[in-house]
């Protein structure tokens, strides 16, 4: 193979954000071709890639950077079935997202700003599956950080936007100290930082301390994929554009920590105690997002707090072991996932509003836009587990693993002994995959009945209808709901105004692997034959129990939803007071009741569900208040008191300088005779 191809997937969207940013605000018109293209050929080239490359191969190629007086830096490539099978997903939904974009923020001014940071965040994601050393790794890492940063806050005439994109900052920051700290030691332990050598030097057992470096990677990889306990900042990070919370959460930045694990999957092996740490990781991060995703009130943070409980997914077959499973699910996530998010814009494009109490009293929404709301079914299904869309096939695989690490029989697939996933791991993770799969399927049954299918929306006045006009145009809905947290961003269309093509043909692409790519795991000659060669096979067990809770939750949300739409018909009241919503085409005091199953399936559990269990209350009680209390009385001390000692030396000197210059006369008598006197007075003090 050409080393050139792979070297250019990375080179050509930073060299496209370059151009962007150079040419982008003089030449406006030059700025989508430049945002596109060159993401485009990378995507292409990435398949290109893969294909040569083939299955059951590996390509190693390394040039020194720099000696550091250690281990060298090298500018490495390493390519294998994972690194092609994620770099051609990073390059669909990048392209995807660039394309949508252009449509979704075509009157936005920044536009040129952040069509090169999106090129930029894809460049470093190619960069970090290509990477064959960990410190150029490492800043492929960082880089989609800052970028991070800055397509988050995005928007940052918005309060909401600023916060967010601070707070996902420092929280990911948080979680890389140990990460790189975690990064140095395996280095010194191995003696290199290639990633083949670091491999080989945990196969032959010369990793001195692999349960100290397996937990401080974990700590950067809980913040990278949003992962308990710093998994806070990704529902925030719903304040900016739609376009870059698709990229995000499908296939760049949190996907990130799960492909590091999975790449250095033989030195988590080399730690029991280190997988079982991730086990109960993902669990609390699987059920605990699932909990709040069903009482969410705003779309994209329903979304978002899916997101999270999908890679607690993949980080639990980690744990169990099986990285096949885990890079399995991690693909068809980000193929659904990306579809979701992309249609909840057009969703949002139509209803000017996030929250989906608002969309369930807008008349015809559904019909307004078909082609969302077909693909979100289409995903949402996916995301479910229903057979045969990919989600069915990547959650049984990740199931499966965790059934075989419970029973002593971790698929390692030649990575490492079985009994070297403790069997406490795969518990752990077997019976908090299978409640997450129940909760998934009553979160996303949820959303997509509130949205579409309300009665409130269908049986609404003929005169709302008739306002609508023969275009159908949409009037924007009332607000959300008054206690919810809502991630609102500026609208960027006129909801009268039908969605362009560029927002309805990247759906159906996306579409395409959410309902057909979980079948390459079903032969061995396919998909695994391109990663580790295990089998992704369901088995039967799993496959029964885990589409049987997917359905026992459908059924459960469609029927407490039945139960909330036939409660409201008869105008009952709702369980809590808490559904009602402020209706703010009526009268100031007219409320209408939201037939919401999740109030119904929660219960006491809603409130609390619905603001995250409190975790931001209690880091904002544990660490932000104390270090804001900190530094104001750094700044007391800096200013009332280091500041006081600076003034009072200079006002000292200040008032010297006056008492000498008083002295100084310019009469020649009157220093004589302070001379005379000052001679005396000695002569006087001598004798004496």
């Amino acid at each position: 193979m050409n080393l050139a191809l792979p070297a250019l997937v990375p080179v050509l969207p930073a060299l496209g954000a370059a151009a962007t940013l150079a040419v982008g605000k003089k030449a406006p018109g030059l700025a989508r071709p430049l945002a596109i293209v060159p993401v485009a050929v990378s995507a292409v080239l990435a398949l290109v890639v893969a294909l040569q490359l083939g299955t059951g191969h590996a390509l190693d190629a390394a040039t020194r950077l720099t000696p550091t007086g250690g281990p060298d830096i090298a500018l490495a490539l390493h390519l294998d079935g994972f690194s092609s099978l994620i770099s051609v997903l990073v390059g669909l939904v990048a392209t995807c997202v660039q394309v949508y974009s252009t449509a979704y923020l075509r009157k936005d001014p920044r536009y040129p700003s952040y069509a090169a940071l999106v090129s930029l965040f894809t460049a470093a994601m190619f960069l970090v599956v290509y990477s064959g050393d960990l410190i150029v790794l490492l800043v492929g890492w960082e880089v989609m950080g800052i970028c991070s940063y800055f397509l988050i806050g995005h928007h940052w005439e918005t309060e909401d936007a600023r916060s967010a994109s601070l707070k996902a900052f420092l929280v990911t920051k948080l979680g890389d100290v140990p990460f790189l700290f975690g990064i140095f030691l395996l280095g010194a332990d191995a003696g290199s930082f290639r990633i083949p050598d670091v491999l080989a030097a945990a196969t032959d057992g010369r990793l001195g301390h692999p349960t100290l470096i397996a937990l401080l990677l974990l700590a950067g990889v809980a913040g990278k994929s949003a992962q308990f306990p710093l998994h806070t900042w990704l529902p925030d990070a719903m304040a900016g554009p739609t376009p870059v919370s698709a990229l995000i959460h499908a296939a760049t930045m949190v996907a990130a920590g799960i492909y590091l694990v999975a790449r250095l999957l033989p030195v988590f092996l080399l730690s029991g105690a280190a997988l079982v740490v991730l086990a109960v990781m993902a669990a609390v991060t699987m059920i605990g997002s699932a909990l709040c995703a069903l009482a969410q009130d705003d779309l994209k943070r329903v979304l978002a707090y899916s997101t999270v409980g999908q890679l607690g997914y993949m980080a639990g077959a980690l744990a169990a072991g099986d990285r096949e499973a885990s890079v399995f699910h991690l693909v068809s996530h980000g193929a659904f996932k990306a579809l979701l998010f992309l249609a909840a814009g057009v969703v949002i494009h139509a209803a000017h509003t996030n929250s989906i109490s608002a969309m369930s009293r807008i008349p015809g929404l559904r019909k307004r836009v078909p082609d969302a709301y077909w693909t979100m079914g289409i995903a949402l299904v996916a995301l479910v587990g229903l057979p045969p869309f990919s989600g069915f096939f990547s959650k049984e695989a990740v199931l499966t693993a965790a059934e075989h690490a419970a029973n002593g029989e971790a698929l390692t697939n030649g990575l490492g002994p079985a009994s070297a996933v403790p069997e406490a791991a795969g518990w752990i993770v077997l019976i908090s995959a299978g409640l997450t799969a129940l909760l998934t399927a009553a979160y996303a049954t949820r959303l997509f009945l509130v949205s579409f299918h309300s009665p409130q929306a269908a049986g609404a006045p003929q005169a709302a209808a008739s306002q609508a006009g023969a275009s159908q145009a949409v009037a924007p809905a009332a607000g959300h709901e008054a206690d919810a947290p809502y991630s609102p961003e500026l609208d960027e269309a006129d909801p009268a105004t039908a969605e362009p093509p560029a927002m309805r043909w990247p759906l159906w692409v996306l579409a395409i692997p959410t309902m057909g790519f979980g079948v390459a795991g079903l032969r061995s000659d396919w998909l695994p034959a391109l990663l580790d060669g295990g089998s992704l096979r369901p088995s039967a067990v799993t496959a029964v129990i885990g589409t049987g809770l997917a359905v026992v939750g459908v059924l459960a949300a469609y029927g407490a939803w039945r139960s909330a739409t036939a409660r409201l018909a008869t105008g009952r009241p709702a369980p809590a007071d808490a559904g009602r919503v402020p209706e703010q085409a009526g009268a100031p005091a007219a409320e209408v009741i939201v037939a919401d199953p999740g109030r119904t399936l929660l219960g006491p559990l809603f409130g609390p569900a619905r603001h995250g269990f409190g975790v931001d209350r209690l880091y904002h009680a544990l660490f932000v208040r104390p270090v804001t209390a900190a530094a104001r009385l750094v700044r007391f001390l800096d200013r009332e008191v280091v500041e006081t000692y600076v003034r009072g030396s200079g006002v000292g000197a200040n008032l010297l300088g006056r008492a000498v210059r008083l002295a100084q006369t310019g009469n020649a008598q009157t220093y004589l005779s302070a001379l005379l006197a000052g001679v005396v007075l000695l002569a006087v003090l001598v004798a004496v």
